[in-house]
This record gives structure tokens, C-alpha cells and sequence, in this order.
């Protein structure tokens, strides 16, 4: 049995670590040093999608941790969030901030939805469910890790792929890989029995070199040693999608939730050639203002001598090219 399975059925990370998300204790101590963040709506582009062929690179970023890839003519859809709350009810919970730049009726048809995990501001139930009666005629395939596919089914979604850490699947030309990151899961006060993942993307069809183009999605994590061994497996990456909010109070969120200078780290380990930051601006998760990540992302790429042009923050809803040079529109 893998060290990150467990008996009970369970899964941990390959960390040993103090999960203060799983204490009461450290929860309500949070909570009772309470800051109070100041709401601002980030800027919203309405994006003009590109005609979509098998010529097609780029990427949308539609909020938190939702992007639309459009990798050679194949749409794909990161960690569906569209709902104005993320939580299991639309009457209470973290409220958006800054709407998503694309809505569901907006969105082209998806060939592949890649989850992370099941969290509520990760996996919503609502957006699946009119994601899939959008498309109740050709529905997506979704690419999720281990035991996440019952939950789909009790939404009566039965195409989908489960995956174990290091485990590949193949889909229209391109390989997911799901690798370990460094967090938990659970939705309600049930934790831990469905696994958390990020995933290597990578494109089937290689180059004139022989080289394949490899994407990276993080997830949601802390700051762990898998990046160095993720970047021993797989090499440079071509893109890689990673968190850069909700880090404070450090001492609660540390061990689940990269800040921007852990950010870089991760851009660093996997050899990432160029890297978008997401999981800010969208939601008040945490304690740090809202407008703070990007800034700190900027310190951190001087500090660790980046280009600027090599880890970005972007707009809601900006157009970013992936295909020899990264540009933006």
C-alpha cells in the first residue's frame, strides 16, 4: 500500500506535518483574532476567445482556480468554480468578490474538466451540474483524483477518470499525471477520504525535437519537497499554473497554502519556463489583503533574480499565449 494511503481508507501527504486545518482548537483561535479585510473587486476583462484549432495555445483565467487551456485545438477546464459562494450553500459561505470572467454559457464546448480536489472553492456543485446540462450532449470528461468519481456519480456524471499519485491517463492526445502536493480535502466535517492532487499535462503529438509540451496545475498546496521530485520526473515545464494567495495567518495556513515567495519555489523546482499565479483576488479566504499577492509576487521574483516576464499575475479574463513566447491580449 502507498505510504500516503491508509488503512481506514484515508489519505495523508508524504509530509509529516501539524494539520491545523484538522484542529478545532487552532480554527476557533483563528477565528477569534479576527481581521477584517477590506473587499475589492479586481478588474475584469470580457475576453475574446480565439478561434479554436488544432493550432490553438492559450489559456483564460476565469477566477481563483479556474482556467480555460486550450492546448492544440483541446479545451480544458481547471477546478470549476463559478457560484457566487464557495460553499455548499449559495446562502452563506465565502462570497465571490470579482465575478468570474466567463460564465458556463459562455465557455466553448470542454473536452476535459481537471479537478484538484473537492473543496468548495474548487469543485461546486452547481457549476458541474450546468457545466454538464450545458453539454448533456457531448458531456466532458472529467479527470479527477481517487475517490472524487463517486462524488460525481451522485450527481448522475458518469464519464470520468480517477487517478492515484503518479498514475497517467491518456485523453485525446494528451497524458494527466496526477502528483502529489501538499494539502487535504473534505467537504463538510468529513476529511481526508477522497484524494488531493496536482496534475502534469502533457501533449502526446512531440515536436520536430521530440520534446512534448508539458503543463503544470498545482492545485491547491503548501510548500513541500514533491516540486523538486516533479521536477526531477517530468523536466522544464512549459506552463505552470500556481497558487499565490490565501497564506495568512502563516502559522494556520503554512503547511496547506503557498505565499508568493513559496510560489517562486515551486516555479524554481518543477523548471518552469513560464508560470501564471491564480487563487487570489476571487475569494476572501484569509487574512492578507486582497491586492497583496501579486505585490509580494513581484518581491519574490526579484528576490530569487526572475525575469518579469517568467511568473506573471494576470487580469480576470486575460488571454495569455503559451506557444513559443508568452504574450498576453
Amino acid at each position: 500500500m502507498p505510504k500516503h494511503h491508509l488503512s481506514n481508507g484515508t489519505f495523508r501527504n508524504n509530509s509529516k506535518l501539524i494539520n491545523h486545518h484538522a484542529d478545532l482548537k487552532s480554527l476557533v483561535k483563528w477565528k477569534l483574532a479576527f481581521v477584517r479585510v477590506k473587499r475589492q473587486y479586481q478588474p475584469v476583462l470580457s475576453p475574446r476567445l480565439p478561434v479554436i484549432d488544432k493550432r490553438s495555445n492559450y489559456t483564460v483565467w476565469i477566477g481563483h482556480s479556474t482556467f480555460l487551456i486550450v492546448r492544440q485545438g483541446i479545451t480544458m477546464l481547471t477546478d470549476p468554480q463559478f457560484s457566487d459562494r464557495a460553499s455548499p450553500s449559495q446562502l452563506a459561505g465565502p462570497k465571490r468578490t470579482t465575478a468570474p470572467a466567463l460564465s458556463i454559457d459562455q465557455l466553448p464546448l470542454i473536452d476535459i474538466v481537471v479537478v484538484s480536489h473537492d473543496h468548495y472553492d474548487h469543485l461546486d456543485k452547481n457549476s458541474v451540474i450546468k457545466l454538464c446540462s450545458k453539454q448533456k450532449n457531448n458531456l466532458p470528461l472529467f479527470v479527477v483524483p481517487l475517490k472524487v468519481g463517486r462524488w460525481l456519480t451522485k450527481l448522475g456524471v458518469h464519464k470520468w477518470v480517477e487517478l492515484d499519485w503518479w498514475e497517467s491517463s491518456v485523453v485525446k492526445n494528451l497524458s494527466f499525471t496526477a502528483v502529489p502536493v501538499q494539502h487535504f480535502s473534505g467537504r463538510g466535517l468529513v476529511r481526508n477520504n477522497t484524494l488531493w492532487a496536482g496534475w502534469v499535462i502533457e501533449s502526446q503529438n512531440a515536436n520536430t525535437q521530440g520534446v512534448s509540451h508539458k503543463i503544470f496545475f498545482a492545485g491547491d498546496t503548501g510548500y513541500s519537497d514533491d516540486f523538486v521530485e516533479i521536477g526531477k520526473r517530468f523536466g522544464a515545464m512549459d506552463l505552470s499554473l500556481i497558487p499565490i494567495g490565501a497564506y495568512e495567518p502563516q502559522w494556520f495556513m503554512r503547511e496547506m497554502h503557498v505565499n508568493p515567495e513559496e510560489a517562486v519555489k515551486i516555479h524554481l523546482d518543477v523548471n518552469s519556463k513560464f508560470s501564471i499565479g491564480m487563487h487570489w483576488g476571487s475569494f476572501i479566504l484569509t487574512d492578507e489583503p486582497m491586492d497583496e499577492p501579486p505585490r509580494k509576487l513581484e518581491e519574490a521574483k526579484i528576490k530569487y533574480g526572475l525575469m518579469q516576464h517568467e511568473f506573471i499575475s494576470v487580469k480576470h479574463g486575460e488571454v495569455v499565449f503559451f506557444d513559443n513566447q508568452a504574450r498576453t491580449l
